[in-house]
């Protein structure tokens, strides 16, 4: 499998260690986002384990319209950028359509497509023109041998900076399902590294109606399953207080039940490999 090289000096892949990718789903203001990106960081230093910040400065795929997506690409960029600067953190966030791209790639240090827009080509090969690692969120609907497609789009334009992250498939009935076969299967058919989304794998998509519901307290079993299947890393949404998050809190995990899950995902990984 592939090794790849983050933000030009974090390594993810087989014989590396896991990563961690995690933040709030989105960027609900500048001070709870720092309060975020200040805990995970501090945490990550502490624990020795390589961290990726990730916050979304536009929803664009809320269930209802009355949902909040967050502060939009200009005022959201702007508050990664200062997360960036003053932590001296690696940046993660999704785009969602072309035009946003270029703006994007000025910030972030990996660009992410979201998993609903997996299969669209021209945002994959505009993100992928940058030279920016790319994460590719699996959709719902792929099978794992699916993504492979995908990631030729990517090296097509001659970026092979690529993860792929794995969130569960879709069979309807607001509930998705995790097969941790897929983990292999993707590492084996396209030689990427595969993160895990433990709190998206527990969500429940429009499952309160005009919002998503979720299953957090499944989030650090899943988790813990992923790695011992061979995950290059964990990706987790996070929050202070989830019951009050503006999106995804119900799928959410508390800020201050992270550092026990983080070290016994570091045990297994150090376990496995």
């Amino acid at each position: 499998m592939t090794n790849i090289k983050k933000a030009e000096d974090i390594p993810i892949g087989k014989g590396s260690p896991l990563v961690f990718i995690a933040g709030p789903c989105v960027i609900e203001d500048y001070e709870t986002t720092l309060e975020i990106a200040s805990f995970l960081k501090d945490l990550t230093d502490r624990l020795k384990v390589p961290y990726i910040f990730k916050a979304s400065y536009d929803k664009a795929n809320r269930t209802s319209i009355d949902s909040f997506r967050g502060p939009g690409l200009k005022d959201g960029l702007d508050v990664l950028r200062r997360i960036k600067t003053e932590l001296n953190v690696k940046i993660l966030s999704d785009v969602h359509s072309v035009n946003e791209v270029s703006e994007a790639a000025d910030v972030l240090d990996i660009i992410q497509i979201p998993a609903f827009l997996c299969r669209q080509t021209d945002l994959i090969i505009a993100v992928s023109k940058t030279g920016k690692p790319v994460n590719l969120k699996k959709g719902q609907f792929l099978a794992p041998w699916d993504i492979k497609n995908i990631t030729q789009k990517v090296v097509s334009t001659g970026n092979r900076n690529i993860m792929i992250t794995e969130r569960g498939s879709m069979f309807g009935y607001n509930n998705l399902v995790v097969d941790y076969r897929s983990i292999k299967i993707i590492q084996d058919t396209t030689g990427f590294p595969v993160i895990f989304d433990a709190t998206h794998s527990v969500q429940l998509p429009g499952g309160s109606g005009t919002s998503s519901g979720g299953q957090r307290e499944f989030a650090p079993i899943l988790a813990k399953a992923a790695v011992a299947a061979g995950a290059d890393g964990i990706f987790i949404e996070v929050h202070p207080n989830p019951d009050k998050a503006l999106c995804d809190g119900p799928n959410s995990l508390k800020l201050d039940t992270v550092e026990e899950l983080l070290i016994h995902l570091k045990a297994i990984r150090e376990a496995v490999t």
